[in-house]
């Protein structure tokens, strides 16, 4: 298993932005993330320079969001709807979308679910739990 380091997600995301400006081939997976990045056109400076993202600090205690993070949670999410795993993702994901009429809001509220699963596992010790982050979906979708 890949568990890239937060400088490695950093100048991914900054190279996926140069190749996309200079006009160059893209991997799937660069495409995919290129998807992500155009729907955030706020984060194009964080982007423009590689040295500076990964030199930057997106602490809490800064008051702003770490646009690197967003960005892989997006791919992130958007890797486990195409192969539907864990099982039930897509579903889910395609219910929350159609009852936002977003999916791109879809997402950020997916985004959350993510993070809180993320979040129970380190504070725990276990697991992520993927049926736990489904129901978590699933709820939203509800409400």
């Amino acid at each position: 298993m890949f568990t890239p380091s937060s400088h490695d997600v950093r100048r991914f995301f900054c190279e996926v932005f140069r190749k996309d400006r200079a006009h160059e081939i893209l991997t799937p997976l660069e495409a995919m993330a290129l998807d992500w990045v155009r729907q955030h056109p706020e984060y194009d400076d964080a982007l423009a320079d590689a040295e500076a993202a990964i030199a930057r600090d997106y602490s809490v205690e800064g008051g702003q969001a770490n646009p690197f993070l967003h960005l892989a949670m997006h791919l992130s999410i958007s890797e486990q709807i195409s192969i539907d795993s864990p099982r039930g993702i897509r579903a889910a994901f395609e219910t929350l979308a159609q009852k936002l009429d977003s999916p791109h809001e879809a997402h950020h509220e997916i985004m959350e679910c993510l993070g809180e699963m993320i979040w129970k596992s380190q504070r725990t010790g276990t697991p992520p739990d993927g049926e736990a982050y489904i129901e978590a979906i699933r709820r939203r979708v509800g409400s």
